[in-house]
């Protein structure tokens, strides 16, 4: 009997590809040393606990800059002459937490300011600014804890409506005063200890809207009456000079004694 053995093949060697090899460590270097986006060059990036900081406060910046990392979890623009937050200034930063914009020189605040950043931000602090009014979708569907402390707010039925929607900081809320207000012994006060105390601005507005239709009404309803006593009194001076005019023109019976004593004569 035969033993069948099945014969062994031999094994090939592996194929170095030193190209492929080469490619794949110069596209690792990229992707290791590559940024999500550079950091602005008024700011300082950095990671804290995994998580990407920037810290641009005290750099004298009057406006939000454009480049920022799209990683940002914490912007700290605290300290500078910013004035406006224009639309769309953080829609990139998907991942924003916390957003400082403390002691600036901020007056507007756009409608969409904070779009993009609605569902993320936790905490954004606005104390120490210029602001005296917001639109009312500014902080539309904001779920953050907000400091808007230490503003000239002028209080009436927008920002009434405004503050109703937002999650305040509690330690701060008492701060947020009126500066003005649409009755002014409400000025000076906090806000919130006045709404609490059952005011309500929107009442205010409505009747000071309705005092406003009310003297339009009656600025007109003046005017229709000024000119039909004009009018009556003009048709009535033209009534008396037509009459007197007539009167002065010789009676039919006048003529017709004149033409009898003409005919006489002849």
């Amino acid at each position: 009997m035969w033993d069948l053995v099945t014969p062994v093949m031999p094994r090939k060697a592996p194929t170095f590809d030193g190209c492929a090899l080469i490619m794949g460590l110069l596209f690792g270097i990229v992707l290791a040393n590559a940024p999500v986006m550079a950091c602005p060059k008024s700011c300082h990036c950095m990671e804290k606990s995994g998580l990407t900081v920037v810290q641009c406060m005290s750099r004298n910046l009057d406006r939000i800059p454009s480049d920022l990392p799209q990683d940002t979890v914490v912007l700290l623009l605290a300290s500078n002459h910013i004035t406006t937050i224009p639309n769309q200034a953080f829609k990139e930063l998907h991942h924003l937490q916390e957003l400082d914009l403390s002691n600036n020189d901020i007056e507007v605040v756009d409608v969409g300011a904070f779009q993009g950043v609605s569902d993320s931000l936790l905490m954004l602090d606005l104390s120490n600014n210029h602001i005296q009014s917001v639109p009312k979708e500014a902080f539309a569907r904001l779920r953050a804890k907000i400091n808007l402390s230490s503003n000239p707010w002028h209080c009436e039925c927008t920002l009434q409506e405004v503050l109703r929607e937002l999650r305040l900081d509690p330690e701060t809320v008492n701060e947020v005063i009126c500066h003005t207000a649409v009755q002014e012994e409400y000025a000076g006060k906090s806000l919130i200890q006045v709404l609490d105390s059952g005011i309500n601005f929107c009442n205010f507005h409505h009747k000071t809207t309705d005092v406003a239709m009310f003297v339009t009404m009656f600025g007109w309803f003046t005017m229709v009456i000024a000119y039909v006593i004009y009018y009556v009194r003009h048709n009535q001076e033209d009534a008396r000079r037509h009459l007197e005019y007539l009167k002065s023109l010789p009676s039919s019976s006048q003529i017709s004694k004149d033409f009898d004593t003409i005919s006489t004569v002849l």
